[in-house]
């Protein structure tokens, strides 16, 4: 056997890989042409919404052979692979709220002619209540509209300020911008990149900056290096996460703009604690957020919250939605930089510092007091010194036994089959269109994610109470968690609201991570004249003196403060849905009249009071009751309930309901007074 040693191997090899590379190289540059640069043209196949034909971002294009390509921004891919180029290829066509139909054989694609510098379309029919607009955030957002030769709307549409990937997303209005804060960001050049907030500055709609349909151009604050620096490097030990952005006006008059800080470090067994707490207030010349207090670290100052500011009786309060607004203080920078200052909204008893269930001894006793009066009544209220109860840990108290879900005004349900709906991060703001407060807020553990099923709810104060929701957005197997609605970008009065969200592998259970999107920031758009979130609204009960409804009102939430939820029906028509009139009677009491109309037009005797459901026949929710008509024998007086017996002697219930509505499943609980939202400065 002759052996050869690996320097004499290395030599041959080098020169005999060095005269093919020649000669391949003679011959490519031989034969090159016109003709072969055009050959070499991608195949452009855009991604469309059957609806409106507007291109979908983040639909998988996946061939026989397992290649899988992504949709940009502008529903493009650039198709240009070698030695399938110019072949017919079949693509597997899937995404996130989106379908493609099947073929006979179930298989959900469409076989191309992929000629080069051709082009194709496929329509794909979206699910998803909301739509999906475009990426914020990260690397090659729109690589193969560029690959493609397509126009595209940002100045720096396939890497802006070295950024790979950013995490949860807060915004405030200052000094005439919208200010843009991320979590930890990953960059090209190594693994690590920043810990200590990300943040950038666009320009408003209308005043320079881009139509939000469009796109959003982001002037990042960078270092030397090029990559995003960090604007929180603040006292502690760990990565700096802030939350709770508002801008606020010292006695001057001056904005200043403040958040809540936290300083993580990871725990030896997994997951995370806190490391210090507090709040900085951004210096605006150096574009760098200072520690201005400390907070200590309980449970009474949760991170994560979306700040909006109102006004109640009189008085200016920062509220801090996470996703129910359950945190306030008053909107000044001495009281939000005062820990002592904070009140939370919850039903744990005075001076319980922690929300979490814990177990005294082995006979399972809870370690937690809920505040109860002499009659078992749950006591809601603003209360300083006590931590509130967020959607998770309410969770917990109603598994545990210790609180009801009828005795909580934060008991979101899926209006279409009344099913939970555990609501994980969101947040709160007032809608001018629907003339309510509404919320965008993530599910934990959902049907067909852990974190990426996103829903939309409506009340009509800020602490609710929050009931009926619709799910808008869903993703299978993957993340999209701490969704965060833009009021700054509403369209038409507030008819079209804008948000944004993390869309991430992680907590998903997919080992596989979709290439440029993930750990990035999607904004959808959410049209709320679609019928489909077209919700149930609270119909209030002026009460007779044995508590039967005497008469009815849907309003705003000045003239229901101080009345009683009685059922949910429609405010608006809908299909299928009959029109309900309220008619004053000549001896006292009112009837309520079905016009069996289903157009949702009005009469001449004014507009309906609610729409609802015939009472019998197919209704489009499985969550609705009978709501009843019961006459008294002796006066003729009618009254209305979802019951089927009401108090006092002489009535008799109607053979059958007069129409369907939602119930309210509900205590009756404080949810705060008339609560007017203070615009974004």
């Amino acid at each position: 056997m002759i052996r050869t040693s690996p320097i004499v191997t290395t030599i041959v090899c080098a020169f005999s890989c060095a005269a093919f590379s020649v000669a391949w190289s003679s011959a490519a540059i031989a034969g090159q042409s016109d003709a072969d640069s055009d050959a070499r043209r991608p195949f452009v196949i855009e991604v469309v919404d059957a609806a409106t034909g507007r291109g979908v971002p983040l639909i998988e294009l996946e061939t026989t052979g397992g290649i899988r390509y992504v949709t940009d921004s502008k529903g493009i891919v650039a198709f240009d692979e070698p030695g399938l180029l110019g072949e017919t290829v079949f693509f597997h066509v899937r995404g996130h709220g989106y379908e493609f139909p099947a073929d006979g054989f179930g298989f959900r694609g469409r076989r191309l002619d992929t000629k080069p510098g051709g082009r194709a379309r496929i329509e794909v029919r979206r699910i998803n209540v909301a739509e999906r607009l475009y990426r914020i955030t990260g690397h090659g957002i729109y690589r193969d509209s560029i690959l493609a030769g397509e126009p595209v709307p940002t100045r720096r549409p396939a890497l802006n300020a070295q950024v790979i990937g950013s995490d949860s997303v807060f915004t405030a209005i200052f000094r005439g911008k919208i200010w843009w804060f991320w979590g930890d960001t990953s960059r090209v050049s190594y693994p690590l990149g920043n810990f200590h907030t990300t943040g950038a500055t666009s320009e408003l709609p209308g005043r320079g900056g881009l139509d939000p349909s469009v796109g959003v151009d982001l002037d990042y604050f960078t270092g030397d290096d090029g990559f995003a620096r960090p604007m929180a490097k603040l006292p502690g030990n760990g990565p700096t996460w802030i939350s709770g952005t508002v801008v606020l006006r010292d006695p001057s008059g001056a904005e200043r703009l403040f958040a809540h800080y936290v300083k993580i470090r990871n725990q030896p067994g997994g997951g995370f604690e806190t490391d210090r707490n507090g709040i900085a207030e951004l210096d605006p010349e150096t574009a760098r957020f200072e520690h201005v207090s400390d907070f200590p670290d309980s449970d009474l100052f949760p991170h994560g919250g979306h700040a909006f500011i109102a006004t109640e009786d009189g008085v200016e309060w920062v509220y801090l939605a996470d996703p129910y607004p359950v945190i306030r203080v008053r909107a000044d920078p001495a009281s939000y930089s005062d820990p002592a200052s904070y009140e939370a909204f919850t039903c744990l008893a005075p001076g319980v510092t922690h929300a979490k269930v814990r177990r005294k001894d082995g006979n399972g006793e809870a370690a937690i007091a809920i505040d109860r009066d002499a009659s078992g009544k749950v006591r809601w209220g603003w209360k300083r010194g006590t931590a509130p109860v967020r959607g998770e840990a309410q969770e917990k108290l109603i598994r545990s036994g210790l609180l009801e879900r009828s005795e909580t005004p934060f008991a979101l349900r899926d209006v279409d089959t009344g099913k939970a709906v555990v609501a994980f991060r969101g947040s709160v703001y007032f809608n001018d269109y629907r003339k309510r407060w509404v919320m965008i807020a993530g599910e934990g553990f959902g049907s067909s994610s852990v974190l990426g099923e996103i829903w939309y709810a409506e009340a009509d104060r800020p602490l609710g109470p929050w009931l009926w929701a619709r799910k808008i957005i869903t993703h299978d197997r993957y993340s999209f968690y701490n969704p965060k609605h833009h009021p700054f970008f509403d369209e038409d009065g507030g008819r079209r609201i804008y948000l944004e969200g993390t869309y991430t592998e992680s907590f998903s259970g997919n080992p596989v991570r979709t290439p440029r999107y993930d750990y990035n920031q999607i904004l959808y758009r959410l049209d709320l004249d679609d019928p489909r979130v077209n919700l149930p609204v609270a119909v209030y009960a002026l009460r007779d003196e044995d508590g039967n409804a005497a008469d009815f009102r849907i309003g705003s939430t000045a003239d229901t403060a101080a009345l009683t939820i009685a059922f949910w029906a429609l405010e608006r028509p809908r299909e299928g849905a009959v029109a309900v009139y309220r008619e004053e009677q000549p001896g006292g009491g009112i009837a309520l009249r079905v016009d069996a109309r289903k157009d949702g037009s009005s009469d001449a005797r004014g507009d309906p009071l609610f729409y609802a459901f015939e009472p019998e026949g197919d209704a489009p929710f499985a969550s609705l009751v009978p709501l009843w008509a019961h006459v008294h024998a002796d006066t003729g007086r009618t009254i209305y309930s979802t019951s089927e017996t009401v108090k006092g002697g002489g009535f008799k219930r109607a053979e059958k309901p007069l129409v369907r509505v939602w119930p309210h499943p509900l205590e009756e609980l404080p949810t705060g007074g008339h609560v007017v939202p203070v615009r974004e400065r």
